[in-house]
């Protein structure tokens, strides 16, 4: 099975960062979400992050809040993402990440969700609002059920901060490349690639560092991978895409991730 840490180490010996694609699951429709995961993994993608639709996701910008009320209103439930991450998961081997604020996982029940999700062929969640400080019960109940726990670091984050997120990470560190909240942008600031060369060293074999917020064109991806990250995180710039719904929409999606994909080279 392809884990987390194993899709790392195999495009790392292949001379190559890894792509991590962000979708909401349920946009447009439950029913088409498994049909973009294939385009973005046709395209070359090497993990697939599944975000959970909430009504309140503090973190996001309008491409992605917007992505989300539309998979409400599709009808998408916590039960429904598993469903379509089992499908997913079905037809590819693949990491699959969850990415969900902490309330909708709460209310299912913690232990029991993990516990489905793992069943379906999650690899791993990244939970936003859930600070280090505060998630020993959620990573006690993760490493039970056999699951990643991916957590947050930003430009704000201090260095003991920054050890103690590191230490309890696994498959791979978020690394929020700017102050603010998600969506596309058209360069990457000399800022970002400072504080990527600052971080690496401490998860430097410890935990891939991955960096997402504003990632959206190829010269994005190189950048940060000739920083130092071992992974790119395109979340916006794909569901921009999904929001068009084109009747191109798939092969659109998949030649985004092919080029950036190949834009990952080391």
């Amino acid at each position: 099975m392809n884990t987390i840490k194993t899709v790392f180490e195999k495009q790392k010996q292949l001379g190559y960062g890894c792509l991590v694609a962000y979708i909401t699951a349920g946009d447009p429709t439950p029913e088409r979400t498994p049909e973009i995961a294939d385009a973005l993994i046709r395209g070359g993608v090497d993990i697939l992050e599944l975000g959970l639709p909430f009504s309140d996701p503090i973190a996001d910008g309008p491409t992605i809040q917007n992505a989300s009320l539309r998979a409400l209103k599709s009808g998408t439930t916590p039960k429904r993402v598993l469903e379509i991450t089992g499908e997913i998961k079905a037809k590819h081997d693949i990491p699959l990440v969850i990415m969900t604020y902490y309330n909708p996982v709460f209310k299912y029940g913690t232990e029991r969700f993990l516990a489905e999700a793992k069943a379906v062929g999650v690899d791993g969640f990244i939970v936003p609002d859930l600070p280090v400080e505060e998630a020993a019960d959620y990573l006690e109940a993760a490493a039970k059920a056999e699951l990643d726990t991916i957590f947050l670091a930003s430009p704000a984050t201090s260095r003991e901060r920054l050890e103690r997120i590191v230490a309890a990470s696994s498959g791979f560190l978020y690394l929020v490349s700017r102050f603010g909240v998600t969506g596309a942008q058209t360069d990457v600031a000399d800022a970002t690639v400072e504080l990527i060369r600052k971080v690496q060293p401490f998860t430097a074999g410890k935990v891939a560092l991955a960096v997402g917020f504003g990632i959206s064109r190829p010269e994005h991806v190189r950048r940060v991978v000739a920083a130092g990250a071992d992974a790119a995180i395109v979340g916006s710039a794909f569901i921009n895409i999904v929001a068009a719904n084109q009747p191109d929409m798939l092969r659109e999606l998949e030649e985004a991730a092919s080029a950036l994909k190949a834009a990952t080279k080391t």
